[in-house]
């Protein structure tokens, strides 16, 4: 699947937004841009797309870019992935995402499945009954085994990745962005596009000029994974006497002995060290009386309650996914849930582009799906920390909301929201279905996500006299009147999303162009 050489020339929508729209904007207006004209002294264009950033997003984003035999080069500035194990949850969409690309098994052989419920706000509640997935869990799983095994996948599709290399400074032009790397690591780099997946505090969006609005930390809180001395139904009971009041404190276990631990970090060292056993002794002995006789930790961080949202996710030839483009506390367990999918969103749509078969639009797209989610997100975090405030006003609301939880569908609403299940990108007037993901469905092959490994669209048949015709190239074409779906036909996106519903060749011809661009033939 290796490129031997470039793939196709600038499409004709490669200019530079100034907000959402890029019409007669050219990307001569961005700071930095350098025109055509002076091409001399630029070096050849050696890369398709450069990421900034190895982290779950970047190495997501270059594993699909490779499925379209893309040339992705990722640089990551640590010479060697992080040594700590901090275990983090994968939520019922980004599983669904694993099991389209078939690693699911794989990263099922790491994790540890626990019920897919008590996520919002830490208010304990029952996972509903019938969740519309085939994967209604949350898998607990350590960073840095999800982050091996993204990376892994996108070297075995073809990915270069070079440790020890950041981005020190970028230009853009009609063709492509030159990438200079810090402390003079070689010679600049250039390629059609640069996608900054390099976290919160991202040079990339930085030397974008991108704005990141939003509200600094308030609060802190520690956060880490150790051994306890004390038999669990005494942390039990202790921890749920005090949970009633004080959200920000519990001891949970999370296998082979070890509890996740969150205390509030007020007033316990310095914030710009990193926290010790010793600071959350302090705190547990603090709010509980008790230390439970914590020891052997393996990992302690601090975090805070930060959220922003970048101003754009694209400028020109440079875009920005993952945390680069938003930040917000951990509770709900969303971060690396998110930039998953943002990478997942984005993945296709600029293969699309650089294969050169993209609608004027496409790209257009990524900001505009991905975007009005991570608003969402940050809302819903906001609100999950007000709920875990001991003012009593938030406690006031904390009750009642448990309350209203008691009901199947503000249970069933809430889940849905933190795993992401129930996203509907804005596709226009249809049905419920439109622009929603297709669960795991049933087919004569066995499961619809076995036939998505690819990353090519789908048109999902049951009428059996449909064709893909010209598409065939980036869409297959599965017919199947025994399809377990209350629709005719469905034509899917590579992202498992319905593009269209119906059963008329000339409306799916339509909607073919919309997504998939003009017909081969």
């Amino acid at each position: 699947m290796h490129s031997s050489q470039f793939t196709a020339g600038p499409s004709s929508n490669d200019t530079v937004r100034r907000g959402v729209s890029v019409r007669d904007v050219s990307v001569r207006d961005v700071p930095g841009h350098r025109s055509s004209a002076y091409g001399h002294d630029r070096a050849p264009l050696m890369f398709d797309v450069i990421i900034a950033g190895c982290g779950p997003t970047g190495a997501m984003l270059a594993a699909e870019l490779r499925l379209h035999d893309v040339r992705v080069l990722v640089l990551e500035k640590e010479t060697e992935p992080v040594s700590f194990v901090r275990i983090v949850g994968l939520h019922m969409r980004s599983i669904e995402l694993m099991a389209m690309r078939g690693l699911l098994d794989r990263v099922l052989e790491h994790g540890r499945k626990r019920p897919a419920g008590g996520f919002f706000a830490a208010i304990a509640k029952p996972v509903p009954k019938g969740l519309d997935s085939a994967h209604a869990y949350l898998l607990g799983i350590p960073q840095p085994v999800i982050v091996h095994l993204l990376e892994e996948h996108a070297i075995r599709l073809g990915a270069q990745v070079r440790r020890g290399c950041a981005v020190a400074g970028f230009e853009q032009d009609d063709e492509g962005v030159t990438v200079e790397l810090a402390g003079g690591g070689g010679p600049r780099l250039r390629s059609r596009y640069l996608v900054g997946c390099d976290g919160g505090r991202s040079t990339v969006r930085k030397l974008l000029g991108v704005g990141f609005p939003g509200e600094p930390s308030r609060t802190e809180t520690l956060m880490g994974e150790m051994e306890v001395g004390v038999p669990q139904e005494e942390i039990a009971a202790r921890v749920t006497e005090i949970g009633e009041t004080n959200g920000r404190f519990w001891l949970r276990p999370f296998g082979e002995g070890a509890y996740s631990v969150v205390v509030p970090a007020a007033g316990v060292s310095d914030r710009a060290q990193p926290p010790t056993l010793e600071d959350f002794r302090q705190q547990l002995r603090t709010i509980a009386g008790t230390d439970f006789g914590v020891h052997s930790p393996r990992w302690l961080s601090r975090f805070g309650d930060a959220t922003r949202l970048a101003e754009r996710y694209r400028v020109g030839r440079v875009l920005l996914a993952g945390d680069a483009a938003h930040i917000h506390p951990p509770i709900g367990g969303q971060g690396l849930n998110l930039g998953v999918q943002d990478a997942f969103n984005l993945g296709w749509k600029l293969a699309a582009q650089i294969r050169g078969w993209a609608p004027g639009t496409l790209l257009d797209t990524y900001q505009a799906e991905r975007r009005p989610v991570a608003e969402d997100v940050l809302d819903n975090t906001r609100a999950q920390t007000e709920l875990l405030s001991t003012e009593p006003g938030p406690q006031a609301v904390r009750r009642l909301l448990t309350e209203l939880m008691d009901f199947d569908e503000v249970n069933r609403h809430l889940i849905e929201k933190i795993t992401a299940i129930g996203i509907r990108y804005d596709f226009g007037e249809g049905p419920d279905l439109l622009g929603r993901r297709l669960p795991d469905i049933d087919v004569d092959q066995g499961h619809l996500y076995g036939l998505l490994h690819q990353g090519r669209g789908l048109l999902l048949d049951r009428t059996e006299r449909l064709t893909v015709g010209g598409w065939s190239d980036r869409v297959d074409h599965l017919a199947d009147p025994t399809a377990v779906l209350d629709a005719p036909c469905v034509l899917l996106r590579p992202d498992g999303h319905v593009a269209w519903i119906g059963d008329d060749q000339q409306d799916l011809d339509a909607h073919l162009s919309r997504w998939f661009g003009k017909p081969a033939n």
